[in-house]
């Protein structure tokens, strides 16, 4: 029988049976080919929070954020701030996150500044600005989980309650946690943040923690 009678026979028995997907994948069959799917791969196609998408974000952080966490300058404004707060009592760390939260939505704001508007801030803005729309912000805490330097002002001043510190440092050595990837439906994108202690090449010890956004659309 003559390959083209044969093909619309058997095309046409498939598409009796079962519609044109099985059409499509009889025709391929047929032809020795195989049908492959077009769908984009992102982080709604491999699962929003599969262990697949958040390793993309990890090997990410590893490649490109964890060369920063041994800079002299970033290591060095954390000891220096971890000076000034290991002292400090939960009611004075409440009480100064109470003052940063006041803070941060007034034009006079010399606590939030303080963060927003050093050297190692300066280099988080140009780092947020310089990788294509990736990152989202990114902010250093020290040991008690308090801001050290960030790329744009947090809603609080105090992280030590959250996952992003609690994972991080409170662990130790080597820790990494990846966030629940979430979808804005405001923006259209999926967002993360991954979080990492941060260790004193010196001591090596933990001195505080990293925390950086990151759109996961665009990694995926």
């Amino acid at each position: 029988m003559p390959l083209f009678r044969f093909l619309v026979l058997t095309l046409g028995a498939a598409r009796a049976k079962t519609g044109i997907q099985s059409l499509a994948a009889t025709a391929c069959a047929v032809l020795g080919m195989t049908l492959i799917s077009t769908t984009p791969v992102s982080a709604a196609s491999i699962g929003l929070n599969s262990p697949e998408a958040k390793a993309v974000i990890q090997t990410y952080f590893e490649e490109n954020i964890t060369p920063w966490l041994s800079e002299p300058t970033l290591l060095g404004a954390i000891r220096d701030q971890n000076e000034t707060t290991a002292s400090l009592s939960e009611a004075d760390i409440l009480e100064l996150d109470k003052v940063w939260r006041a803070q941060v939505v007034t034009k006079d704001r010399p606590m939030v500044d303080q963060v927003i508007h050093s050297n190692i801030a300066n280099f988080f803005v140009h780092s947020v600005a310089g990788n294509g729309g990736i990152i989202t912000e990114i902010f250093i805490m020290d040991a008690k989980g308090l801001n050290v330097a960030a790329s744009m002002p947090t809603s609080d001043y105090w992280q030590g309650d959250e996952a992003k510190f609690q994972q991080t440092f409170s662990v130790g050595v080597g820790a990494v946690h990846v966030s629940d990837i979430e979808f804005d439906p405001s923006t259209g994108v999926s967002q993360s943040q991954v979080s990492a202690t941060i260790t004193d090449p010196a001591t090596g010890e933990p001195i505080g923690a990293i925390t950086v956004g990151v759109i996961a659309d665009i990694l995926m």
